[in-house]
């Protein structure tokens, strides 16, 4: 039997919900995700240039669990690519270090309900319009 999977500690959603490739229609793209812990796994490796051996230890995984992560990342980003395929960043097994949210009208991110003010694009100012990403930290 398999062991239960350990949640992955990220410590800042990213800023997008995703990509979309330039020059094709967007409804005639296919979509593949990639998971937050995924995401993570390139940020720390890729883009704040950290061994792999640093990044598992941030995330609180080990370092062959990060190269499985790392690798599945980049295979996404290549599916990507190579096909013209929108990529949407969500799920996964993971933790936040702090409370976040995502407006479900602008998507801006919001780091704790107490920074969560009301901006020019929203129409409507409640706690209704957002999404607790930390709760959704168990979906795949």
């Amino acid at each position: 039997m398999a062991r239960p999977q350990k949640s992955r500690t990220i410590y800042t959603p990213p800023q997008m919900r995703g990509f979309k490739p330039y020059g094709l229609s967007c409804c005639k793209t296919e979509t593949i995700s990639m998971s937050f812990v995924e995401y993570e796994s390139i940020k720390l490796v890729s883009y704040d240039k950290l061994s792999q051996e640093q990044a598992a230890e941030k995330m609180n995984i080990s370092r062959p669990t990060l190269t499985r992560i790392y690798n599945k990342a980049l295979n996404t980003i290549a599916i990507g690519f190579i096909e013209g395929r929108t990529i949407e960043i969500n799920g996964g097994n993971y933790q936040f270090q702090k409370d976040w949210y995502r407006c479900n009208k602008c998507h801006k991110l919001i780091e704790g309900l107490e920074n969560h003010f009301k901006c020019k694009n929203c129409l409507i100012f409640s706690k209704n319009e957002l999404i607790n990403l930390n709760q959704a930290g168990t979906a795949s």
